[in-house]
């Protein structure tokens, strides 16, 4: 049961990871040709790109406080 709630951590790391790489590629061909987007556009862009980031963030920091959560407390 550990080793499915580890793989199923991994999974969901590696998805934000892909969505967050897909994201930057995207984010980079559009500043490459910023002449022919409006400010509005460009703006957008990149407010979903850090949304990608910090929604990433708060899924690995969540996993972090799970997987913690579980363990048995360390003597001194």
């Amino acid at each position: 049961m550990a080793i499915a709630r580890e793989r199923e951590r991994v999974l969901k790391v590696k998805l934000a990871t892909a969505i967050i790489g897909i994201s930057s590629i995207h984010l980079l061909k559009t500043f490459i040709n910023a002449e022919n987007y409006s400010p509005k556009v460009l703006i957008a862009q990149t407010v979903i790109h850090f949304t990608f980031l910090l929604s990433a963030m708060a899924v690995a920091s969540t996993d972090r406080l799970m997987a913690g959560s579980g363990r048995a407390p360390r003597e001194h």
